[in-house]
């Protein structure tokens, strides 16, 4: 049986199998700089589904919108959970293959089977105080974001009040690992040296092996203080939506909200603050307008951080694209080119403040993003604040010459050189109308314990540095 290509080309359905079609590798130096470029000759070559190689294991990659959101959206025709991979089953994965370790930490966003579900209940429960904008919590959640910006960008004047700062190092990224803490419930600034450690993992650097042994230590140390003291706080919560987890698996939930949080949420405010700086006007239409989530929600359809999704399996031999995928294949729905696919990217109206949400950066289906408005909630906040207290923002570099850092999964900027220049009087902080009890005792840590921590001495070096 024949399927027609889009270009005329036709693919036998029926016939090769993943690993006799030999993938070309996906992470090569042209995906680093330019994936748009790599997705396109791909979906040229294959059409809506191509193979590829990821670091020496073939596997599905999901070009077209279409296709995607049907991957997405039938979680028991492609469930995840990497005990449906026929290839790992049978051993042909190898031991040290790079992308092992991040897949084999079992935890909400790579579990599969019956699990899932209930993990999934306690999630969404113990994420509704911070997400609901009628609850306490979130409440002192939006003003922490604040508080914390305010300290990060007075930490730059420290520096002068113009002059050139990376964004990057001493903003996007510490800020949301600052909040993450705070939801963590770290007491004071003790997760801070957590904070270092997952910036070290997430660097994937000589030390990051060691630094991921150190930060799963910790959590399951604040694992073990959350369930003799409970707190307002989200492990807490989690555990009193599902009681039966283990402190080792409660770590493990605990480091996939701080890895994947901070860093999805530190490049979405990077992102964003490019667009603003140096995109059409109509993004800094959306942004003058106080509409800052339009503007983001512009941002993730043309630089979505998550430009891969963790992989799911074909449940049975199935047609997608036009391909079969055999029963047990590995398929890695990518939203950075089911954005960029003809038939939907055609259909997004160009020029207008207005953008469509139809996006999928956040996923689609039962199993689309748990913390999508808490990291939303957080990269505007953190991206409003920056853009009251500086007059002037602009990048150091030209915009096609800043540096980006691809991986697997995520794909963000390695610095954000601006020349600033900030406003003689920080405006005052927009509390909520409501304000809870105590929020502005509580979002910020000792001074002097912050001046002894890791994560203050670094980026304090920084500002030394940069003088």
């Amino acid at each position: 049986m024949e399927s027609q290509r889009g270009d005329g080309g036709s693919v036998d359905l029926d016939g090769t199998s993943l690993e006799e079609l030999r993938p070309e590798p996906l992470l090569t130096r042209d995906y680093e700089t330019r994936p748009a470029l790599v997705y396109e000759r791909l979906r040229r070559q294959h059409g809506p589904v191509a193979p590829v190689d990821l670091l020496g294991v073939p596997a599905w990659l999901v070009l077209g919108y279409r296709e995607s959101l049907q991957v997405l959206q039938d979680d028991d025709g492609w469930p995840k959970g990497l005990e449906n991979w026929r290839a790992r089953t049978e051993g042909r994965v190898p031991a040290d293959w790079p992308l092992g370790p991040s897949l084999e930490v079992n935890h909400i966003l790579i579990q599969g089977g019956p699990g899932y579900r209930p993990l999934r209940t306690a999630w969404d429960a113990a994420l509704k105080p911070f997400q609901d904008p009628r609850h306490p919590q979130a409440k002192r959640l939006k003003s922490a974001v604040t508080a914390y910006a305010d300290e990060l960008i007075t930490l730059v004047g420290q520096g002068g009040r113009t002059g050139v700062a990376d964004l990057s190092a001493q903003f996007s990224r510490p800020l949301p690992l600052m909040v993450a803490s705070h939801l963590l419930g770290f007491p004071g600034s003790q997760g801070d040296d957590a904070l270092m450690d997952m910036w070290r993992v997430l660097d994937a650097g000589p030390d990051a092996e060691a630094a991921l042994e150190r930060l799963l230590a910790t959590l399951a140390e604040l694992a073990a203080h959350k369930l003799e003291k409970p707190g307002d706080d989200f492990p807490s919560y989690l555990l009193a939506a599902h009681p039966d987890l283990s402190l080792d698996q409660l770590a493990r939930e605990l480091f996939m909200l701080l890895g994947m949080t901070s860093d999805h949420v530190g490049i979405l405010i990077s992102n964003t603050v490019v667009e603003v700086i140096s995109g059409e006007a109509s993004v800094r239409a959306s942004l003058s307008a106080g509409m800052v989530r339009e503007s983001m929600n512009r941002v993730v359809m043309r630089k979505p951080p998550l430009v891969n999704f963790v992989p799911r399996f074909a449940a049975r031999d199935t047609p997608l694209g036009d391909y079969t995928i055999r029963a047990g294949d590995p398929v890695w729905v990518s939203p950075g080119a089911a954005h960029a696919d003809p038939l939907f990217a055609g259909h997004v109206a160009s020029g207008t403040t207005i953008s469509t949400r139809a996006h999928l950066s956040w996923g689609a289906g039962p199993r689309q993003c748990p913390a999508r408005e808490l990291a939303s909630t957080v990269a505007a906040a953190g991206v409003g604040r920056l853009f009251e207290r500086f007059d002037h923002l602009d990048l150091a570099l030209p915009a096609d010459q800043l540096p980006w850092r691809s991986s697997p999964f995520m794909r963000g900027l390695r610095s954000l050189p601006v020349r600033y220049e900030l406003a003689s009087a920080p405006p005052p902080r927009p509390w909520t109308d409501d304000p809870a009890p105590g929020v502005a005792d509580e979002v910020l840590p000792d001074p002097s314990a912050r001046q002894r921590s890791s994560l203050w001495r670094y980026l304090t070096g920084l500002i030394r540095g940069g003088r």
